[in-house]
């Protein structure tokens, strides 16, 4: 059950990493009121930077941001090296 959780959760917040990148750009494109890179690092670090990463390179966003085009994906491998230990010790 513990293992179900945590991968839902992990898909969860990858995903809404990925949603907030398309709605971030959205709004770029709208000259509208954008979320803030302090929120989009806080859910890259709560483990949605593999989401974030998919949806930065989709959409095109943050992408001449040096901190979001190398931070991003190497903290999604971070987390998916600590994901996967976490799964291998719960197993």
């Amino acid at each position: 059950m513990t293992i179900k959780i945590i991968c839902l959760y992990w898909l969860l917040i990858n995903l809404c990493g990925y949603l907030v990148m398309k709605i971030d750009k959205e709004r770029a494109i709208r000259h509208a009121y954008r979320i803030s890179e302090k929120n989009l690092w806080t859910i890259a670090i709560l483990f949605g930077a593999l989401g974030m990463t998919a949806g930065m390179k989709q959409f095109r966003h943050k992408t001449k941001h040096a901190a979001f085009k190398t931070g991003l994906p190497l903290l999604a491998v971070v987390e998916l090296i600590v994901f996967i230990f976490i799964l291998k010790e719960l197993a």
